[in-house]
């Protein structure tokens, strides 16, 4: 099975076109850890936000989409995704493991993403937020942000997103494809 993670799109329907036909065009399921639609106040407007366009393509696309609702996430946002988003996490079991997927504005640190994680008995625990990727394993749990593939705030500045498969997770670069870190689920 192979699933696409995504977060902090914030209304660049470019970079969703770009997830999608590069990396998410035979994914089975995609999950999106929020801040889909709306660019927020601290962010930079870029040349492709479109709103209206990234919530067409969502509704279009053709794998199901899990998502968490983020800060920027508004009711009107979520009327014209056609897609559920559940808050303060959506909780999905695939392949045998325990998903969780938050946005991360209401658990920050990593103590309480471990706490939540442990209490919900997450085998991955997925959160956006920070717009910054990161994949690791904490005691049990793989912890997954796929950073932005919109706003990076890698120090690299590079556009990211996350692929999943049985065995791996991989961070890739949305314009090179480049693989920036994996880690094995075994």
């Amino acid at each position: 099975m192979k699933i696409g993670v995504i977060s902090d799109t914030h209304g660049s329907a470019g970079c969703w076109a770009m997830a999608c036909d590069n990396f998410f065009r035979d994914a089975d399921l995609i999950f999106h850890a929020g801040d889909v639609l709306y660019h927020g106040p601290r962010n930079r407007m870029t040349d492709d936000y479109s709103p209206a366009k990234l919530a067409e393509a969502i509704r279009q696309c053709p794998a199901p989409i899990i998502a968490s609702r983020g800060n920027c996430d508004s009711e009107v946002d979520i009327s014209v995704l056609g897609i559920p988003m559940a808050a303060p996490y959506a909780f999905a079991f695939v392949n045998g493991k325990r998903v969780v997927i938050t946005h991360g504005h209401l658990v920050e640190t990593q103590e309480e993403k471990s706490e939540m994680a442990e209490r919900l008995q997450a085998d991955i625990f997925i959160s956006g937020h920070t717009h910054v990727s990161v994949v690791e394993r904490v005691g049990k749990t793989i912890f997954l942000n796929p950073g932005s593939p919109a706003f990076s705030k890698r120090e690299d500045g590079r556009s990211t997103l996350a692929l999943m498969d049985e065995r791996h997770i991989f961070i890739r670069d949305l314009y090179t494809g480049e693989i920036l870190d994996d880690l094995s689920m075994e």
